[in-house]
């Protein structure tokens, strides 16, 4: 990408460290604390309403994850959304399981509706439904008839951008391949391994990542959002590319994660399978 390259959002990251409060689901924050640790951030996790206010002001950004909501967690979502928007801190909303669940539903609903939110990350079926445009969400994986694929590549873009005019937020729609766009551009990652669906806490982790890079990358929201996506796809071919005969989805989880560690700017700006897409 130009002018600016992919590697300089990483290295961004690298070189700043950025401190990320994330109040995200309980079956993941231990990958996801250490996700950011890998690639350079600093994880902060609370979720106490009473504490996040204070945590929120003195980190760079936010992600919040609806994977395993209470009413506690949520009263915290919105009192540290309210702290970064106070702020002009990145919000980065990831909608796990939306349209699953009333409660979910409507979370994720208040959330944007309420928060200065940045950036929407999920996959097709739980950003169709944030829309309002799914019939159905089957948990936190995407309905067949909602994936991304080469054939219906322009209109799910097209769907991206519609979507990030509506709020204002840069959209981030994973799966095998990956849309990333704000109003007015979107571009196609083709980077990735199957077996990041074969664990849990991928798409949980690669929010977190979002972000960092959001907070390292202030000026270029849109394509800090493109590394992200496109360094988490790598480091995932990476960890398959390691993977011998008798390791398993555990082995793959710690290779992700040794990716992440080792990637470096130039080796993202290299390996990256990134398309814009008229």
């Amino acid at each position: 990408m130009t002018p600016f390259a992919l590697k300089n959002a990483l290295n961004n990251v690298r070189a700043t460290t950025p401190l990320v409060h994330n109040i995200t689901n309980y079956v993941t924050v231990n990958d996801c604390a250490n996700a950011l640790l890998a690639i350079g951030a600093s994880p902060i996790m609370s979720h106490e309403p009473a504490d996040v206010r204070d945590i929120q002001t003195i980190c760079g950004g936010l992600t919040l994850n609806i994977g395993t909501l209470d009413e506690r967690s949520i009263a915290g979502m919105f009192a540290a959304g309210e702290r970064a928007g106070e702020l002009g801190h990145p919000i980065v909303l990831d909608p796990v399981g939306v349209g699953a669940s009333a409660l979910r539903t409507k979370t994720a609903g208040d959330l944007l509706d309420r928060l200065s939110v940045s950036v929407i990350r999920g996959n097709m079926s739980e950003v169709k439904a944030l829309a309002g445009g799914a019939a159905s969400t089957r948990g936190v994986d995407v309905c067949p008839d909602d994936a991304v694929t080469e054939g219906n590549l322009s209109a799910s873009a097209a769907f991206a951008r519609a979507f990030a005019a509506k709020t204002s937020a840069v959209v981030a729609i994973t799966g095998a391949i990956d849309i990333v766009a704000d109003a007015e551009r979107a571009f196609a990652i083709r980077n990735g391994s199957a077996l990041m669906g074969r664990i849990t806490g991928a798409g949980c982790m690669l929010s977190c990542l979002c972000t960092a890079f959001a907070v390292a990358n202030p000026d270029a929201l849109l394509e800090s959002q493109v590394a992200a996506v496109a360094g988490m796809g790598l480091a995932g071919q990476v960890a398959e590319e390691r993977m011998g005969g008798l390791d398993g989805n555990g082995s793959f989880r710690t290779y992700l994660l040794d990716a992440l560690f080792n990637l470096g700017g130039d080796a993202l700006e290299a390996g990256a399978l990134v398309e814009e897409l008229a």
